[in-house]
């Protein structure tokens, strides 16, 4: 069975760099149409773009938009329409900025609200944002696919970084609460759960004695790279998971079972 992904408009929220650009070049491999969004890195998310038509011979676009701001999303979604008149598939992969860092992290009785509330923002109001803007579209057509993504520290908090994983906790029930009220429409709402992926600027600080720690602990030895986590987006966007909703996959070498 073909996986089914040539053309189809797929957008790839904070897809200029790290694990959002690996997504996007998965997609461009299949020979969909990737729609890459950035807010500062518009150098970066250019270059990709030209990577991806030059090595695959794929329709690109780039888009300015920040996803915590309804606006821009409402922009943002106006000019894909404008240029391919569809959305298909959404990855919801952007993020704010954070530094997994287990000795400088705040401990729990240190957190202010704010810092709870950058995150719930950067994570669950982003998410919220694009869904509300490609779901209108999704519904007309009776079909979609909305992969949102999250952390496998959900499940198991081996480093409590109360904020962040709170918020993508959020992103999660969110994801299957959505999945409940458009799966009648043929849209399908699942999430995918990293561990630490390294390199991407959000683990560059990530101390090699923590590594170490997470890859003993790892059945599959090692840590995962950007490239590692493309497949299960890549499953759920395509026509192999059209009766699966809901879920949430793990994708960690086995960091986390359950």
């Amino acid at each position: 069975m073909d996986i089914e992904l040539q053309q189809k408009v797929v957008l790839v929220t904070g897809s200029s760099r790290g694990i959002g650009s690996a997504i996007a070049k998965g997609f461009a491999e299949q020979g969909a149409t990737v729609v890459i969004n950035y807010v500062k890195s518009k150098e970066r998310a250019e270059q990709l773009a030209s990577e991806l038509m030059e090595q695959y011979d794929v329709d690109t676009f780039t888009v300015r938009g920040d996803v915590t701001i309804a606006s821009d999303v409402k922009a943002m979604t106006e000019a894909i329409i404008a240029e391919f008149s569809t959305v298909d598939i959404v990855v919801n992969n952007a993020l704010h900025a954070y530094t997994f860092d287990p000795d400088g992290r705040k401990l729990a009785w240190e957190l202010e609200w704010d810092d709870y509330q950058r995150q719930i923002d950067g994570s669950l109001k982003a998410t919220y944002n694009v869904c509300k803007y490609v779901i209108p579209i999704m519904k007309e057509k009776r079909s979609g696919r909305i992969i949102n993504m999250v952390s496998n520290l959900v499940y198991r908090p081996v480093v409590p970084y109360h904020d962040y994983n709170t918020a993508k906790g959020a992103v999660l029930a969110f994801s299957q609460n959505l999945a409940v009220d458009i799966g009648a429409f043929g849209v399908t709402v699942n999430c995918v759960a990293p561990g630490l992926v390294y390199p991407t600027d959000a683990s560059r600080t990530t101390k090699e004695e923590v590594k170490e720690i997470i890859k003993s602990q790892t059945p599959l030895h090692r840590i995962a790279k950007p490239k590692d986590v493309v497949g299960s987006v890549l499953f759920f966007a395509s026509n192999w998971s059209t009766f699966i909703t809901g879920q949430c996959m793990v994708v960690d070498g086995g960091f986390v079972m359950k």
